[in-house]
């Protein structure tokens, strides 16, 4: 996982082949003018723009996920969201099969941190990062860029 703010995304074109052009393509977007919804970016990148009013934790920790195809590159455009994390390596408890269809793997274990990002902060899960996100008083905006590994 990687925690920062987009003025250092710059740092993190050489982690993945595909991340130059994921955080070109937020620099290009008015941010404060976003479209709701899915997009394909370019082969490998798409994108979803959401605004929503925060959940609390336990609804949030109920759908604990992490990706076996896809890096989430996860932008905080508005408001203050927090988000749970726990290294995949100590979850023991799956909740259900992984669905590779929309290539999600919940488990029923509890996150061993909570963090918060705010406005123009991003975090980055990798397969490896199960992740309780979208969790919050308010409303929240913000781009998750699915990353094909």
């Amino acid at each position: 996982m990687i925690i920062d703010t987009l003025q250092n995304a710059h740092k993190y074109y050489s982690v993945h082949p595909l991340f130059q052009s994921a955080f070109e393509y937020i620099a290009a977007q008015n941010l404060t003018a976003i479209e709701i919804g899915k997009f394909d970016i370019s082969d490998g990148l798409k994108v979803i723009n959401n605004t929503a009013v925060g959940k609390t934790a336990e609804a949030s920790v109920a759908k604990f996920e992490c990706h076996n195809k896809n890096i989430d590159i996860q932008l905080c455009i508005k408001g203050d969201e927090q988000m749970g994390w726990k290294p995949r390596s100590k979850c023991v408890l799956p909740n259900g099969e992984y669905n590779a269809e929309k290539d999600v793997q919940l488990y029923l274990d509890q996150p061993d941190t909570f963090f918060s990002l705010t406005d123009h902060q991003f975090v980055i899960f990798f397969p490896e990062d199960v992740h309780a996100p979208m969790i919050g008083q308010g409303e929240i905006t913000k781009m998750v860029i699915k990353v094909r590994i």
